[in-house]
């Protein structure tokens, strides 16, 4: 199965860090989020990849030209400065109409997803789309306040009752279908709240560990996690 990689975005919120590079070649243990993440596929037997550039994408396609000592199957292609992740999606579908299902996911977050499991899944439901739903990291300790005194601390942890979208999804080819012309299209808004009025979508829920690389704080958690070994994405 074919995996695209959205990976045009500005990164504006990671300024410090892509200023100079694009987002997805941004380091964690030495290595690109993007290298992490298709080593990730990779370690499931997923090998193809399509690779949505935009902003500073030649850096992407010439990093992969002279560092591929994986043997990832890559096809570059150039998405648009400014194109949105439905317009992405939808400039890369000569490539993708003849599978009858793909999947996608950003280039900057990783996690410890059963990639066979959720395909399985996608497959086994027959949805248009299948999200993988996750818990997201809780920024700040929690406190319980009794008259003013603090009962309760609670170190950050997850949110076990609030799901989120974490990418990593399983799409249907019917999904390009959904998709308006246009580089302010995004694949998250008019696509998915159509599909869910039709019910064509359904949520893969994963509690285990997944984390996106938005800011500096988060990037310093990823390389924190890499310099600890404890790194639950690395399974190869």
């Amino acid at each position: 199965m074919k995996v695209v990689i959205l990976c045009g975005g500005l990164g504006s919120r990671l300024s410090e860090e892509t200023k100079i590079k694009p987002k997805p070649l941004v380091e964690i243990g030495g290595k690109p989020i993007l290298w992490h993440i298709m080593k990730y596929y990779q370690s499931f037997g997923i090998n193809n990849f399509i690779l949505a550039l935009g902003y500073k994408g030649k850096m992407i396609e010439e990093f992969f030209k002279k560092n591929n000592n994986e043997k990832f199957n890559i096809k570059f292609v150039k998405t648009g400065q400014y194109a949105q992740t439905g317009a992405r999606l939808l400039k890369l579908k000569k490539y993708l109409v003849h599978d009858e299902n793909f999947m996608l996911t950003y280039g900057d977050g990783l996690c410890d997803i059963n990639l066979k499991k959720l395909i399985n899944f996608h497959l086994k439901k027959k949805p248009i789309a299948t999200i993988t739903a996750v818990n997201p990291p809780v920024r700040f300790g929690e406190l319980k306040i009794k008259n003013n005194v603090i009962t309760k601390f609670r170190e950050k942890s997850r949110n076990k009752s609030n799901w989120i979208s974490g990418g990593f999804f399983v799409f249907n080819k019917k999904i390009l279908n959904y998709i308006p012309k246009g580089d302010k299209s995004v694949l998250e808004t008019h696509p998915f709240t159509k599909l869910v009025q039709k019910k064509k979508i359904n949520a893969f829920k994963h509690k285990g560990f997944w984390q996106c690389m938005d800011t500096m704080r988060e990037k310093n958690i990823l390389n924190e996690l890499w310099n600890e070994r404890k790194t639950p994405w690395k399974n190869w």
